[in-house]
């Protein structure tokens, strides 16, 4: 083949036998050392997009999962609270039974209803204070709840909680002595002073002064500012049924069938922005035997409703239970499929490396000695 100095061949081809069995050996330490196959498009480019994508579907579950565990939190907020609801309304079911009895005097008629209406004040405050993160679960203002318990954005990665059985200030209203509904259509218009009384007893009228247009943003609002003026809620209550309507309850006594709006009589008036009064007469009285008999089914009416309430509560929070261990099996799965395309197998890879650290130290040492071949060239100028 001759003796050229021009040109070492032999070096040449070392030298890219060495820079390939280098490379290959800093692939491989870039691999054992992070731990994955995977760490740049190049290294797989069509596995390195499918990865991406499991990626996200585990990353979703995983939020989807702590999602779901918010949701039991919410139904159990919501599912305790109705427990002490069921407690009260059997306690004022207890109350109507006693008053079914005519060996009762008009004295233990009146203690009997003062113990109903603190008991009312109790739904009413349960179902206006009973919030998870702010948001007020038992009022009828959410009405549904959606939950996103996927990792997808279609309608099958949420679950929505209905909420509009378990309005506890709705029952409340239905329970009361007697009450009115107003319609607020715009309670940023609301101000001024409202009057309300019971019919034939001008004595318990209560006025209250509102605050100037745009001081409330909603109906729950109005009914808050008259239940903290003093006067009002000696005798009055406040709240907001499920048609988002102000009602008004009594105190006072028995068969009080409140008034209030243009059209209710002399001394009756409202602020600007409210309607005038629609009387409700289905609520609790316990003046005679008969009256108190009633009640029961009244109040029986109730303890259905919020059972069934509870029914659904309980049947969500099984459905998110299941959707946890879903998700969790989901998120295992897709993670082992993701692993097996990124996550380089180290037994493999280690046999790799030291492959091309043998085959670089070699090529190194190759490398070496055709440099030197070229010194033969010396002993024929001598």
């Amino acid at each position: 083949m001759g003796l050229r100095i021009n040109q070492n061949i032999a070096a040449q081809n070392a030298y890219r036998s060495l820079s390939v069995s280098d490379n290959q050996m800093s692939k491989s330490l870039e691999k054992l050392s992070s731990g994955f196959r995977i760490n740049r498009a190049a290294d797989d480019a069509a596995g390195l997009a499918i990865s991406e994508g499991l990626r996200s579907q585990v990353g979703g579950l995983k939020v989807a999962v702590r999602n779901a565990q918010d949701g039991v939190s919410v139904v159990q907020t919501a599912e305790g609270a109705l427990n002490e609801v069921h407690s009260v309304l059997q306690r004022m079911r207890d109350l109507a039974v006693q008053a079914g009895n005519d060996s009762n005097n008009d004295e233990a008629r009146a203690n009997i209803a003062t113990e109903v209406s603190s008991l009312r004040d109790e739904l009413s405050r349960i179902g206006n204070s009973t919030n998870f993160n702010g948001t007020k679960l038992l009022d009828g203002s959410a009405s549904a709840l959606t939950f996103q318990v996927g990792a997808d954005g279609d309608a099958n990665s949420r679950i929505a909680v209905d909420l509009s059985s378990a309005n506890v200030t709705d029952i409340a209203s239905k329970l009361g002595g007697d009450a009115a509904t107003f319609d607020i259509i715009t309670p940023t218009a609301v101000d001024g002073a409202m009057t309300f009384g019971v019919a034939g007893d001008a004595t318990n009228d209560v006025t209250v002064t509102l605050g100037a247009a745009g001081t409330y943003k909603t109906v729950g609002d109005v009914a808050e500012a008259l239940n903290q003026n003093t006067a009002f809620a000696e005798k009055f209550s406040a709240s907001v049924n499920k048609d988002n309507q102000l009602v008004v309850s009594s105190k006072i006594g028995t068969n009080a069938d409140v008034q209030g709006g243009t059209g209710a009589g002399a001394g009756m008036a409202v602020g600007t922005g409210v309607s005038t009064a629609a009387s409700n007469t289905n609520g609790l009285s316990f003046a005679s035997a008969a009256t108190a008999q009633a009640a029961i089914d009244t109040i029986d009416a109730q303890i259905g409703t919020v059972s069934t309430a509870r029914a659904k509560l309980g049947a969500y929070q099984n459905r998110f239970e299941h959707t946890i261990n879903n998700a969790n099996v989901a998120v295992e799965n897709l993670s082992a499929s993701e692993s097996r395309i990124r996550d380089t197998d180290m037994a493999q890879e280690m046999m790799s490396f030291t492959r091309s650290q043998i085959l670089t130290q070699a090529g190194t040492s190759m490398l070496s000695q055709a440099n030197q071949s070229a010194q033969n060239v010396l002993s024929l100028l001598r």
